[in-house]
């Protein structure tokens, strides 16, 4: 809404900064001003200070500076247009009149909203009743708990039809209203509008101001032709222009957390519920234009939490090329991504907060994720190559639009381009000493190179003078590891306590399995130990042994790590037959991705004492061996019968 200019001088004129900004600051008088301690920062001696005659204040310590309605936006969290209501209230002045065609759109936006509260209050009953059952149990599954449930306002969306219309009909609304709210589903083809989700999870969508304006849907059915379904485009929402959980971040951010984006509605609950509030998503689409200036007006180093695959890189990289074009001083994005094959609901899962709390402390600048991007993209073994990569990132920083972050970034460039096309560039990788033919005398290039690393004035990263790998860079970026549980180590531990009878026929091979935690480790030993000291033969007797035990809470990370319904062999329940079948195949592949992970990490080393052509292919060759391992799925002949499963079931 644009506010006349005279209505605004009204305001100004009845509100002196000083009686807004006392409401929140202690003021003293210091003759024609008024002093008093930031509230921006921790400061022992006043530096803040308001002037009524000027109209504004001004804080030494932080260097912000403005009127009334910059103040209530700084303090409370709030857009322009909600800082003139909160203004206006308080000043005791009604809000300006409107033209007749405004004031009927957002009276039609009023009653959108209505019908949306309404939406979303009956996807909520509906799931605490009988027929909630269902996606009760789902939300068990994924940990989401009544509480968490209650707080983002979860609800259920029966499979009926037209159960949704119904009830709406019953409360007067129209169906035009439930169409143009899009809850409804309608069209020339379309005999009798139905509704648009059904059997599906839902998580409500709200505003700026907290009201629902939109709904996304998670389906229930394995065979649903959209896992996710969210409302479509309508007065209140615009897809590209909204957030998940926006309003509260924003709010969180102004208290001082840290503004965090990762790709799905249980991701955003689950940061949240590990202590991270100002967690949000993009609605089912890649982060766009103005998502992006949603979260640079929240922060101006947002984070971007991507998953650890090859679709959370490709996301990355996607948000790298939407952001370049826009960025100004001080306005930039951090980039993490999670271990290989989790995404944050997962870490949550398994590692709980540090781990999380790991991944974004060790989140990348902008630049090294379009450098690495860049230096992988091919090798770099000829000088046509070389040439190659430096015309590649000229190019791209010249669509940089802001002149001084453009020439950051080419002077950065170019110092990394330096530094990875000189001999000295090998040094950090090896400690050998080599011959200088110009003193004619042996030269230890790691410590020479330390040194005039001292003496650097460009300040780049050690790793950027590194010969750059896809599985390096990762490694590097992938962080929470040391905390989360790995799937494939929390799986088997499950599949043993599920089915002790596991450790009549495989406890040697149990006990010589290769676990990438200790965590893992140490509960297997503690199995091996129940089983035989107390003769655990069934898993409530197994378990009790090993909460004797003081496990408890390794047990619970080892349940909520495993949520895939493809894994329901290592689950209570599953007939023997079948689980000594998977059993035989999870521990095979197991076996084999742990051989690679080692040969790789000899193939890095090898590359890092000589970046030759040669270490490349070995290393390529690994990461397209992992890669084909990790797709691998076993299909066998009758698999799940015994537990009443289809006659053949990909594990």
């Amino acid at each position: 809404m644009r506010f006349p200019p005279q209505f605004l001088d009204e305001l100004r004129a009845r509100l002196p900064v000083s009686e807004v900004v006392g409401r929140r600051v202690k003021l003293k008088r210091a003759g024609r001003e008024f002093k008093g301690l930031s509230p921006f920062n921790q400061e022992k001696s006043p530096s803040f200070t308001v002037n009524d005659q000027k109209g504004f204040y001004h804080d030494f310590s932080s260097g912000k500076h403005g009127d009334i309605f910059g103040f209530v936006m700084e303090t409370e969290g709030v857009t322009f247009p909600e800082a003139v209501e909160r203004l206006a209230g308080l000043a005791g002045v009604p809000m300006p009149k409107v033209s007749r065609e405004d004031a009927a759109r957002d009276e039609r936006r009023k009653t959108l909203h209505d019908v949306c509260e309404l939406a979303a209050k009956f996807f909520e009953a509906t799931l605490a009743a009988r027929t909630g059952a269902k996606a009760r149990g789902y939300l068990a599954d994924r940990g989401l708990d009544p509480a968490t449930q209650l707080k983002f306002r979860i609800g259920y969306a029966p499979p009926d039809r037209f159960a949704l219309k119904e009830h709406l009909g019953k409360e007067s609304i129209p169906v035009e209203d439930m169409i143009e709210a899009g809850l409804v589903i309608a069209g020339d083809e379309i005999p009798v509008p139905y509704d648009r989700f059904r059997d599906r999870v839902i998580f409500p969508i709200s505003d700026w101001r907290g009201r629902v304006i939109a709904f996304g849907g998670r389906a229930l059915d394995p065979d649903a032709p959209a896992k996710y379904l969210n409302s479509p485009e309508t007065p209140l929402f615009h897809k590209g222009a909204n957030l998940y959980n926006g309003a509260a971040a924003r709010q969180a951010a102004h208290d001082g957390a840290t503004i965090i984006a990762v790709e799905g509605y249980v991701d955003v609950i689950a940061m949240v519920n590990a202590g991270f509030p100002a967690t949000v998503a993009p609605l089912g689409t890649a982060l766009t234009e103005d998502q992006l200036g949603l979260l640079w007006k929240m922060a101006d180093e947002p984070v971007l939490c991507f998953d650890g695959d090859k679709a959370g890189r490709r996301a990355a990289y996607r948000a790298l090329d939407l952001a370049l074009p826009k960025l100004l001083p001080g306005k930039s994005l951090k980039f993490a991504l999670l271990p290989e094959g989790q995404d944050p609901d997962d870490l949550a899962r398994s590692g709980g907060r540090e781990a999380i709390a790991e991944v974004l402390g060790s989140a990348r600048s902008l630049s090294d994720m379009l450098w690495q991007r860049e230096a992988e993209s091919s090798p770099l073994d000829t000088p046509e190559r070389r040439a190659a990569l430096e015309a590649r990132t000229a190019e791209i920083v010249s669509t940089i639009g802001n002149e001084t972050v453009r020439r950051y970034y080419r002077e950065d460039f170019q110092g990394r381009l330096r530094a990875l096309f000189t001999p000295a560039a090998v040094a950090p990788f090896s400690r050998e000493r080599s011959f200088d033919r110009g003193r004619g005398q042996g030269r230890d290039f790691g410590r020479d190179f330390g040194r005039d690393w001292k003496r650097g004035s460009r300040n780049l990263p050690r790793d950027a003078f590194a010969q750059p790998s896809n599985r390096l860079a990762s490694s590097r970026m992938v962080r929470g590891n040391r905390s989360a549980l790995p799937p494939r180590d929390a799986l088997i531990l499950l599949a043993v306590l599920q089915h002790p009878f596991l450790l009549e026929t495989h406890a040697e091979e149990f006990a010589e399995l290769d676990f990438g935690h200790p965590d893992a480790d140490l509960l297997r030993r503690a199995i091996l130990e129940a089983g035989i000291d107390e003769a655990a033969a069934d898993p409530k007797t197994l378990e009790a042994a090993l909460v004797r035990r003081g496990l408890e809470g390794l047990l619970k990370r080892v349940k909520i790590t495993i949520t895939h319904t493809s894994d329901w062999p290592a689950r209570e329940g599953a007939a023997e037959d079948d689980v000594g079948q998977w059993w035989t195949h999870v521990v095979t592949l197991h076996r084999k991705k742990r051989t690679l992970n080692r040969e790789l990490k000899e193939a890095e080393r090898a590359l890092g004492d000589e970046p030759s052509e040669a270490n490349w292919a070995w290393i390529r060759d690994v990461q397209g061996r992992l890669q084909a391992l990790e797709g691998t799925e076993a299909l066998i002949e009758g698999f799940g019968l015994s537990s009443g499963r289809p006659a053949a079931r990909s594990v």
